[in-house]
């Protein structure tokens, strides 16, 4: 029986308090406390997609803005991914998905070949608006907006977390949503291929280097 591939994460910091308890080989379960909610729902796509298991709490300086915690929660994810894979011993190392959601076509391509770098061409024009009611939006009680721009801060985190290669483009889209939303699946079917351990490698590490973490 292989050994599971599991790992916890702790971040604490000034700006932010973040533990995840991941699993790679989970069911697609998501059962993040998370402030944020359009963040939550990119969580919950991410790991159904991935069929990856993640638990845990993200709290941060939201008074200040929306950077400090969706950059964070992407370096722990990224980590997270990092340990449980430990020496990356009989992976397939890479993977890639193109996933279409409406009018929006997102490509992803991911090497965990132990050096992190990131090319994110999302194009998104701006803030996916508030959600609520007119009463609710007028009262301050309905959720924020999310801030489009920290999601290429999100995947940096996770790239250097990760020490993966990462490339992610829309390739057409209009919506923010989508192009966000799809990105993210994207990201998690690539995960997923890159990931999944091939029987033929016989436990070794898919390099000539003999080694992925130096």
């Amino acid at each position: 029986m292989t050994a599971p591939r599991t790992a916890k994460i702790e971040r604490k910091t000034g700006e932010t308090d973040i533990a995840l308890e991941l699993n790679l080989d989970g069911s697609g379960r998501c059962d993040v406390a998370c402030p944020i909610g359009f963040l939550s729902h990119m969580l919950a796509s991410f790991c159904k997609h991935g069929l990856f298991d993640l638990s845990g709490s993200l709290s941060g300086d939201l008074e200040v803005d929306q950077h400090h915690l969706v950059e964070d929660t992407g370096i722990a994810l990224g980590q997270a991914f990092d340990k449980a894979l430990a020496d990356r011993a009989g992976i397939s190392r890479a993977g890639s998905f193109l996933y279409p959601m409406d009018e929006t076509l997102a490509r992803a391509a991911v090497d965990f070949g132990g050096r992190p770098f990131l090319v994110c061409e999302l194009a998104l024009s701006g803030a996916v608006p508030v959600t609520g009611s007119d009463a609710e939006i007028a009262a301050g009680k309905a959720p924020a907006a999310f801030q489009t721009d920290t999601v290429d801060d999100f995947w940096q985190g996770f790239a250097a977390g990760a020490k993966c290669n990462l490339h992610i483009d829309i390739i057409r889209g209009r919506s923010d949503h989508h192009k966000i939303e799809a990105a993210f699946k994207a990201v998690a079917r690539a995960l997923k291929a890159a990931v999944t351990v091939e029987s033929r490698l016989g436990g070794a590490v898919p390099s000539t280097k003999g080694t992925l973490t130096t």
